[in-house]
């Protein structure tokens, strides 16, 4: 049986996601920046969260730990980052798994938005929570990791399965479309993108998850041709307006 995802928006732009997994009952979320939006959510549909999912420390991921720690959770997180993860119970690594239910997830080190961020691949379900790392058309800013090491974090997950469900933490898709076309202005697959997200966005409605396959036909981060290209669009989408 497959995982159920909720998004659970919150702050401005962030997005919370509850991971159930009905068979067992089980209910994780991934960095709750926010705990109020994401206990009220599963308290709706009478589920209890077992485990919190950090992907890196900053806090509009991590904010929230502590009142859903005393709500009956376990806090995992990056090892790397362990001393900042708020009540943090078991560092995880690249080459380690955590569960929810029977689903095993994969632990990856995707550093670059920060030096010890992970994800979490969930290959049976096919869907990855990848944090800051990738965005839907974008990526992170480099705010302590190298252009290569995002890079390479981005090349690992661009070898997932087509049709692999990316759960990022932020609705940037428009402004990150915007820059698709600035950066790809002959890419007619990213012209009819940024047009589907701005009919989305106008509507209310989300742009995430997105999928492997469609990163790769319209990120211009995966689009790069080689690192010296990547840096280029990432110091050029941080000066972007």
């Amino acid at each position: 049986m497959a995982l159920e995802v909720v998004c659970v928006p919150a702050f401005a732009d962030n997005y919370l996601w509850l991971v159930h997994d009905d068979a067992s009952g089980e209910t994780a979320v991934i960095d709750p920046g926010d705990p109020a939006p994401v206990l009220a959510a599963a308290a709706d549909r009478g589920w209890t969260i077992g485990k919190v999912l950090n992907t890196h420390w900053h806090r509009d991921h991590t904010g929230g730990n502590l009142a859903v720690k005393e709500a009956g959770a376990r806090i995992l997180g990056p090892a790397v980052e362990a001393d900042r993860i708020p009540g943090l119970d078991v560092a995880v690594a690249g080459g380690d798994t955590v569960r929810i239910g029977d689903h095993v997830g994969e632990v990856w080190d995707v550093p670059g938005h920060t030096l010890g961020h992970v994800a979490y691949i969930f290959r049976d379900a096919g869907i990855a929570f990848v944090g800051d790392t990738l965005f839907a058309m974008g990526c992170g800013r480099l705010f302590e990791g190298t252009p290569a090491q995002m890079f390479a974090s981005l090349r690992r997950l661009a070898a997932l399965p087509d049709d692999t469900l990316i759960y990022c933490a932020h609705e940037y898709t428009l402004a990150n479309a915007r820059f698709a076309a600035h950066a790809e202005p002959g890419n007619a697959a990213v012209a009819a993108r940024l047009a589907a997200v701005e009919g989305a966005r106008a509507a209310g409605k989300a742009t995430v998850p997105t999928t492997i396959a469609q990163e790769r036909a319209t990120n211009p981060f995966l689009l790069a041709a080689d690192l010296n290209q990547f840096a280029e669009r990432r110091a050029a989408k941080d000066a972007f307006r």
